[in-house]
């Protein structure tokens, strides 16, 4: 399914009935990033719609702003399409900081957000990691490495075919521009809005998690910071929901439990 925005169209799935829970992937990804975890939530009772970012998966590309904020404009869009009492948006990674600027933006519309190793703030990073970071965002090829690596414990099964389709993406130029974008902005505005964010708050953290020097610090830093909770995965990295979907569930569905 597609929903015209402002700028472009985007692409989304919904699977399910029952209360709704919106799945953003992180830059570089697409919504097969729910893949795994999606049929437990559905089992579960849940209504779960995955959404691809703009310039990303089957959203159109082209975008002029891969802002954090422009992403968070985008899931308000969708909820008000979607047209649901009050809906829970889970965000991974970039996307972390999306579902903050939605709930803060549109809080009559949210009813919990779940950051899952997301990127809510900014992090001083070193002159080596930077130069990473530039030269991952070069390359499809290399961003398909550090996909791989960033499942830290259980690769899924179909990781190869899933980082193939990953490269075979970001191989269009718009596409590949747009990942780029979002990668390279170290500044995520999100950070602005989050003493604005008033709902229920769980921050879902790998524990081994490449990207955070102490990403069970960093889990409590954001959960106090929105005056939530955090759960720390055993094992996983940055990508809890396909590293390890079960432990992601179990997490999230007590959560859920409380809000709805």
């Amino acid at each position: 399914m597609f929903i015209d925005v402002p700028g472009g169209r985007l692409a989304y799935d919904s699977v399910g009935e029952g209360p709704l829970l919106v799945c953003v992937p992180g830059l570089g990804d697409t919504r097969e990033a729910y893949r795994f975890l999606r049929l437990p939530l559905v089992e579960a009772g849940y209504r779960v719609v995955t959404m691809d970012l703009r310039g990303h998966g089957e959203s159109s590309a082209g975008w002029d702003d891969y802002s954090q904020s422009a992403v968070g404009g985008d899931i308000v869009v969708l909820l008000e399409e979607l047209d649901a009492p009050g809906a829970v948006l889970l965000g991974n990674s970039y996307a972390g900081g999306g579902i903050i600027r939605a709930a803060a933006d549109a809080p009559e519309r949210v009813a919990g957000i779940v950051p899952i190793d997301g990127f809510i703030r900014a992090i001083p990073l070193n002159f080596a990691v930077r130069a990473l970071v530039r030269l991952i965002a070069s390359s499809p090829r290399l961003w398909s490495l550090y996909y791989a690596t960033a499942h830290r414990t259980a690769k899924p099964a179909d990781l190869v075919e899933h980082r193939a389709k990953l490269v075979a993406m970001l191989r269009d130029p718009g596409r590949h521009e747009a990942m780029r974008t979002m990668l390279l902005n170290r500044e995520p505005d999100a950070e602005q809005a989050i003493p604005q964010v008033r709902c229920p708050a769980l921050v879902l953290m790998g524990a081994k998690d490449p990207d955070f020097p102490d990403p069970a610090a960093e889990a409590q830093t954001q959960a106090s910071l929105l005056r939530g909770q955090a759960v720390v995965i055993d094992d996983a990295g940055h990508y809890p929901m396909s590293e390890l979907p079960g432990r992601t569930a179990e997490a999230l569905l007590p959560f859920l439990k409380n809000i709805f």
